[in-house]
């Protein structure tokens, strides 16, 4: 029987989660995560990561494989998800990556190089100290003057893909935002549905609200304190994802814990603007608009399996 790659992203706090564990259930198949930040243990509740419960014996690959203090990029994603792709489809079952890290699903599905972007420990410490000392802004200057469309899609706060596109550029003499282009011109290796579950943006926002209230209800401040208890420290790659480094905000007396919870949502709802935003870009996407199907998953569900049923049967034909 033929076996496709199933993507199933889409913003945050959409319902990704559910579904894709519905469909696995559904195919037999084995969940990959695409997200940046559920990769790290200790870290559950300001990843709104998936627990055992949800899973429902779902197997699931690169949740809580990493320590915080550890580093994970999109070269690192990519490394240990081509492993998961591998020994989930040797055991005869379908992948499907779930999770809301454009980029990382981008690497993945179409194989981008990064080999040319080997780490310069010197250079790559110069421009982090250039960041601490005259601000990510600063920073961000200087990557708009050699290459304004990386600027345009990377947030001045992203201090470490910043430093890389810098980086990349006075290694290479190339933009990295030229690289991307051509590696995404590239043909993909994967026979693959790439999903996106979207619903209007009033009711996403509302969605994303009530996510943070409850994450602050089930003990996001003692999670942050008990990450500074390990050792964890904002420059971490871990501790700049949402729900971290603006409860640090708090801890260190920059905000009162209002504001951070305000400062929360609002980026937030940023990010899934840019996520939303990113996945409009990307080649052969299927939309799945919740107001198309009622608002119910079941029909989102029943639709997907009645497309990747259909395309199984057109190649076992063959």
């Amino acid at each position: 029987m033929a076996l496709p790659l199933i993507i199933l992203t889409g913003p945050t706090a959409v319902g990704k989660t559910e579904l894709s564990i519905r469909l696995a259930k559904a195919l037999g198949g084995e969940i990959i995560s695409a997200d940046s930040m559920q990769v790290y243990r200790h870290m559950d509740i300001g990843s709104a990561k998936v627990t055992k419960e949800e899973m429902d014996g779902v197997p699931h690959h690169l949740i809580d494989v990493l320590d915080p203090v550890e580093e994970f990029n999109v070269a690192v994603f990519q490394k240990m998800a081509k492993e998961a792709f591998n020994s989930v489809r040797d055991r005869g079952h379908i992948p499907i990556v779930a999770g809301g890290t454009g980029f990382y699903i981008q690497a993945l599905l179409y194989d981008i190089d990064f080999t040319e972007n080997d780490s310069d420990r010197g250079l790559r410490e110069n421009l982090e100290r250039i960041a601490g000392e005259k601000g990510p802004g600063y920073l961000h200057g200087m990557l708009r003057d050699i290459d304004p469309a990386a600027a345009a899609q990377i947030h001045e706060n992203n201090v470490k893909r910043v430093v890389r596109a810098i980086e990349f550029y006075q290694k290479t003499k190339t933009r990295i935002s030229d690289h991307n282009k051509a590696e995404r011109q590239k043909k993909s290796p994967y026979d693959f549905f790439y999903y996106v579950l979207n619903t209007p943006r009033e009711v996403l926002y509302e969605r994303i609200d009530r996510r943070v209230d409850e994450m602050m209800g089930r003990g996001l401040v003692e999670e942050v304190k008990n990450l500074r208890r390990m050792g964890c420290t904002r420059n971490m790659t871990s501790m700049q994802g949402l729900g971290y480094k603006e409860i640090l905000d708090y801890l260190e007396g920059q905000c009162s814990l209002e504001e951070a919870v305000y400062i929360l949502k609002r980026d937030t709802r940023h990010f899934a603007k840019r996520q939303l935003t990113w996945f409009k870009r990307e080649r052969d996407v299927r939309w799945l608009n919740l107001p198309e199907f009622d608002n119910d998953k079941e029909q989102v569900l029943e639709h997907i399996l009645s497309e990747t049923a259909a395309w199984q049967k057109s190649r076992d034909l063959y």
